[in-house]
């Protein structure tokens, strides 16, 4: 009645696939370089500095500092974060207390709420954000400053000992 050759057939094929496909799923979460971000969930508490090498989601609470230099940084709607932080792009829909410096840009969402300073290229502000601080968009050490034309008064103080037709040549 049973056939233990037609029996491994139809098992061999469905469990070899699962276990490949878990091993692939084992290995793509922990090795693969394809892993966009890590998260911080809404129930972790962190007291401490956080450094890393891949974007982080954080939807728990942060008290300390956080350097991702070269990733992105999302604070969720749960998120709470009193810490300065520095990210290559930072998003905010949660709560952030402490100073944010963005390399690229740092938005902050209609539910985000931010107290303290914002420094990045550019910021987004959305309609209903909650924001209390300063905004410094720097457009960072590349940037070539222009020189400042001179104010009227100090033009006037300039010439004022040069007869009129002086005054042109002076100025050159």
């Amino acid at each position: 009645m049973f056939d233990k050759k037609t029996d491994d057939k139809q098992s061999k094929p469905a469990t070899s696939s699962s276990q490949v496909d878990r091993g692939d799923l084992a290995a793509t979460s922990v090795t693969s370089p394809a892993r966009a971000c890590a998260m911080i969930g809404s129930t972790i508490h962190i007291k401490g500095d956080i450094s890393g090498g891949e974007n982080l989601v954080i939807d728990g609470k942060v008290d300390g500092t956080i350097d991702l230099s070269s990733h992105e940084l999302s604070v969720g709607k749960s998120g709470t974060v009193k810490a300065d932080i520095t990210a290559k792009t930072v998003r905010i829909d949660g709560e952030v207390q402490g100073d944010i410096s963005g390399h690229e840009k740092v938005t902050v969402s209609k539910s985000g709420n931010v107290r303290g300073n914002i420094v990045a290229p550019r910021v987004t502000l959305e309609d209903g954000a909650k924001f209390k601080g300063s905004i410094d968009m720097d457009p960072g050490n590349g940037a070539v400053a222009a020189p400042k034309a001179p104010k009227a008064a100090e033009v006037k103080e300039l010439h004022k000992d040069n007869k009129p037709g002086e005054a042109a040549k002076s100025a050159s």
